[in-house]
C-alpha cells in the first residue's frame, strides 16, 4: 500500500455518505457527524477517507484530509480496467468487469464515487452483499488495488508478455 504525492490542485473529492450519529447522555442526546469522502485525479490514483465532527462541514475537511494521505495508484488499460475482479472487505464485495469503449460507468452510488474519480470510463459493476457506503468503498479500493497489467503478470513470472 504505497503513497503517493500529488499537487492538492490536481485532486478532485467527493462526499459519498454523511453520516448523524448520537450518543445519549444524562442531559440529552449529542448528535456528531461522519463523512465518507473519497478523491482522486482522473488519472489512475484513487483514495477515500472517514471524518467526524461536531459540524459537517469539519467531517467533510477531515474526510479530505484523510483521503489524501491514503491514495492508491490503480492500474489502468486505456479507459477500462485490465481483467475482471471481485473486491472484498467485510461483508461487501463488488464485481468489477472491464467493458468496451463506449460503454460508460454502469455502478451504483458508492462504487461509482470511487470509479469516476480514479477515471476508469467503461466500466460495467455490481454491488454484491453488502450496501453499507464504507464497506463498498472499500471493498472497491479492494479490487482496484489488487489489478495488474499483463506487464507486471510477465515480469512476476519472468516471461514475456506475448509468452502469456
Amino acid at each position: 500500500m504505497a503513497n503517493y504525492e500529488n499537487n492538492e490542485n490536481e485532486l478532485s473529492e467527493k462526499v459519498v455518505a454523511i453520516n448523524r450519529v448520537s450518543k445519549t447522555v444524562k442531559g440529552g442526546r449529542i448528535m456528531k457527524f461522519a463523512a465518507l469522502v473519497v478523491v482522486g485525479d482522473g488519472k489512475g490514483t484513487v483514495g477515500f477517507g472517514m471524518g467526524k465532527s461536531n459540524e459537517v462541514p469539519d467531517a467533510i475537511r477531515k474526510g479530505i484530509e484523510d483521503a489524501k494521505k491514503n491514495l492508491h495508484k490503480i492500474a489502468l488499460k486505456g479507459t477500462t480496467i485490465p481483467h475482471e475482479i471481485v473486491g472484498k472487505f467485510g461483508a461487501g464485495a463488488v464485481l468489477m468487469r472491464p467493458a468496451p469503449e463506449g460503454t460508460g460507468v454502469i455502478a451504483g452510488g458508492p462504487v461509482r464515487a470511487v470509479i469516476e474519480m480514479a477515471g476508469i470510463k467503461n466500466i460495467r459493476t455490481k454491488s454484491l452483499r453488502s450496501n453499507n457506503p464504507c464497506n463498498v468503498v472499500r471493498a472497491t479500493m479492494a479490487g482496484l488495488t489488487a489489478l495488474r497489467t499483463a506487464e507486471e503478470v510477465a515480469a512476476l513470472r519472468g516471461k514475456s508478455v506475448k509468452e502469456l
